[in-house]
């Protein structure tokens, strides 16, 4: 586990003491250099430039089982406080079910839905698959013949695989879903012929293509991506939309008033010139919801990711 402070500069300036005590604990459930990690202070770091909250931060990271260790500790130390916020995403929820953790996200406070990575399936440049279509009907006249690499089993990359052979008719447990360590890896397979396709996030793809290894054939946003001249899986004639969403959640048992401006700070963060510079520069799409909107959202999304898991015979 590692444990960092950040302090707003005035806070410092006045005291130029280290023994400052933060004002708001946040869970980082992942090891430091990660997606989550990276998400919660340069969120932070950006409601400080920005005014909106400037007293200090305690940050605490605790990795492992997609981000249910850490959640597991923060329930058990948090529950109840009036400032204590953990970062997740969409591979949490599918963590728990296949680690069979006791978290239940419901009796969690949803805070704020922050940023978004769509997905994108791709073939090498050299395949004679040309279109989603195309691999789509490769797909369904033998699902064993086309291996496909992407992240861990029952993760976004496989949850998104799974959406797509639903809506193409395909039985789930038929897949031939390859776990790959990393995107790199997934093209390695894909270049070298073990892989007939690969999925994965935007930005672990897109140098690729742009060095002419792989052929983005589609991407699961609602609309076109600029800069990538691909179609969606929609207008390929496949109702699948998902992305690898990062948000805030509160302590269970937070108070109402807490919640509420925990809520309010994270709708200035969302609307403030420096989160948005931060989500230019880290390639982050916005995908803002908070609220009870978003703890609908987060129910929606166990509901879905929970039958999606069945039928890959993944969870019970």
């Amino acid at each position: 586990m590692h444990v960092r402070n950040l302090f707003a500069a005035t806070v410092v300036a006045a005291s130029l003491s280290t023994a400052a005590i933060a004002d708001v604990s946040v869970m980082l459930p992942a090891n430091p250099g990660g997606g989550w990690d990276g998400t919660g202070r340069q969120a932070f770091a950006a409601m400080n430039a920005a005014g909106i909250y400037t007293e200090g931060v305690n940050f605490t990271n605790t990795g492992g089982a997609g981000g249910t260790i850490g959640l597991a500790e923060f329930q058990n130390s948090q529950s109840g406080k009036p400032d204590a916020l953990a970062v997740f995403g969409a591979i949490t929820v599918g963590a728990i079910m296949l680690n069979s953790s006791p978290i239940d996200l419901s009796t969690y406070t949803p805070i704020a839905r922050l940023t978004a990575e769509h997905l994108v399936i791709a073939v090498d440049a050299r395949s004679d698959i040309e279109t989603l279509e195309q691999l789509v009907e490769q797909m369904k006249a033998d699902p064993g013949a086309v291996p496909v690499g992407g992240g861990s089993a029952g993760g976004v990359d496989h949850i998104a695989l799974a959406l797509l052979a639903q809506a193409a008719g395909i039985a789930v447990g038929d897949l031939n879903y390859i776990p790959q360590a990393a995107g790199a890896e997934t093209v390695t397979g894909i270049v070298n012929g073990t892989l007939k396709a690969g999925i994965s996030g935007i930005s672990e793809f897109q140098q690729f293509q742009d060095q002419g290894r792989i052929r983005i054939l589609a991407i699961t946003a609602d609309e076109r991506r600029e800069g990538l001249d691909v179609p969606t899986f929609k207008e390929a004639g496949f109702d699948v939309e998902i992305a690898n969403w990062r948000g805030i959640l509160g302590a269970p048992g937070m108070p109402e008033d807490n919640a509420a401006e925990w809520i309010a700070r994270f709708d200035q963060l969302n609307d403030s010139a420096e989160w948005q510079q931060v989500m230019q520069t880290q390639g982050w799409d916005s995908y803002y919801q908070s609220g009870p909107a978003f703890g609908e959202f987060i129910a929606e999304e166990n509901a879905r990711i929970g039958d999606i898991l069945r039928g890959a015979e993944l969870v019970e």
